[in-house]
């Protein structure tokens, strides 16, 4: 299903990302805490800036920041001066909001046009984004359904899927009016079967990029177990341009999880895989710990490689056989193989340093 592009990026965003029509399938996390002290933070400022650049590394394209306040707002509006990571602005119910971040260099604005007020709120905030090249994300969910259609819901007349992408098309309506299509939908539900019933739906009708989510999917485990199955489903059947995974863990987590669903649904080809045993009785290699040290070096390198972490010599080398380059260890040593052969067999207490040599060198 090809639905149109939309552009994200300010006026002084070089690297805009495309989502729709073709283009691939973009990873989003949001950020996790308030950024009101921002202007006279400048460690916390420095912080913020460098895990934006470390999401970046390992696959995340854009974050979106919550901006409950003017605060808030003039702090994002800083982020985004110095932030190479497109960034984007959530607000709820106060247009002006909305105004103050378009003054900066985001890259896209999240309302609703239902919750900040007038028509003419809406309009001030579309006639900004087109002077400022910027998109508009619509955000919908199973909480903010209007009153009619809560009814049809509870007299059985509609599903709440459908109600999910009425709600939705109601939006883009106004957009619509104001001669405005730079707009990505996203419709949300924590159960994963509205989810992605009401996607299908809207992608039936409408061909506006869609933005996928399972809203509020709860912890690390449970949380990925259902995004996974929405997202594969959906992009599967050809359904969503962008994607989110909604933890409640860091965004380190989200980015991590999303970018390995995009993977496994053959949304997003090269980089380094990661394969790991789970370890057993057999307790040679510590894989957990060299794993957790691993993972983000490994996926922030631009080299199109498998790497494989295995648990003991025993399995180690003949599991791992297709891997590029993999580790595993039996008590104090440690072996480096290459496509199944041993290359090095050194002492526990260097497979880093020796890891680190062998990769360098593919």
């Amino acid at each position: 299903m090809n639905s149109k592009s939309v552009s994200l990026g300010g006026k002084g965003i070089t690297d805009r990302i495309t989502i729709g029509s073709g283009h691939p399938v973009s990873l989003q996390t949001m950020w996790k805490e308030s950024i009101t002290d921002l202007s006279s933070n400048n460690e916390k400022l420095d912080r913020i800036l460098k895990e934006l650049n470390d999401l970046k590394m390992i696959g995340c394209d854009i974050v979106r920041f919550a901006v409950p306040d003017m605060e808030s707002a003039a702090a994002l509006n800083l982020l985004a001066e110095r932030s190479r990571m497109p960034l984007v602005a959530d607000i709820h119910f106060d247009y002006r909001l909305a105004l103050e971040c378009l003054k900066g260099n985001v890259a896209a604005i999240r309302i609703n046009p239902g919750n900040i007020g007038s028509f003419e709120n809406t309009k001030a905030v579309v006639d900004a984004c087109k002077d400022n090249g910027v998109a508009i994300r619509i955000g919908i969910n199973s909480g903010s359904l209007p009153q009619d259609l809560q009814r049809l819901i509870m007299e059985g007349k509609i599903s709440r899927a459908q109600g999910l992408c009425e709600t939705a098309a109601r939006e883009a309506e106004v957009f619509e009016k104001l001669n405005f299509d730079q707009y990505v939908v996203s419709m949300k539900s924590s159960d994963v079967h509205e989810t992605i019933e009401c996607n299908r739906f809207y992608a039936q009708k409408y061909n506006n990029p869609l933005h996928l989510g399972v809203t509020e999917a709860g912890p690390l485990i449970g949380g990925i177990v259902k995004s996974s199955i929405a997202f594969s489903t959906l992009l599967n059947e050809g359904i969503g341009d962008t994607i989110r995974v909604s933890l409640s863990s860091s965004a380190e987590n989200e980015v991590i999880a999303g970018l390995n669903i995009l993977k496994e649904c053959n949304k997003r080809k090269g980089g380094v895989t990661l394969v790991s045993c789970p370890r057993c009785g057999r307790i040679g290699f510590d894989v957990h710990s060299f794993v957790d040290r691993w993972q983000n070096k490994l996926m922030a390198l631009d080299k199109d490689i498998t790497v494989a972490v295995m648990g003991c010599v025993v399995n180690g080398p003949g599991e791992g056989r297709h891997a590029d380059i993999g580790i595993a260890g039996t008590n104090d040593k440690a072996i480096i193989f290459k496509k199944g052969k041993i290359v090095r067999t050194i002492d526990a207490k260097d497979a880093d340093k020796v890891f680190e040599e062998e990769l360098n060198s593919l």
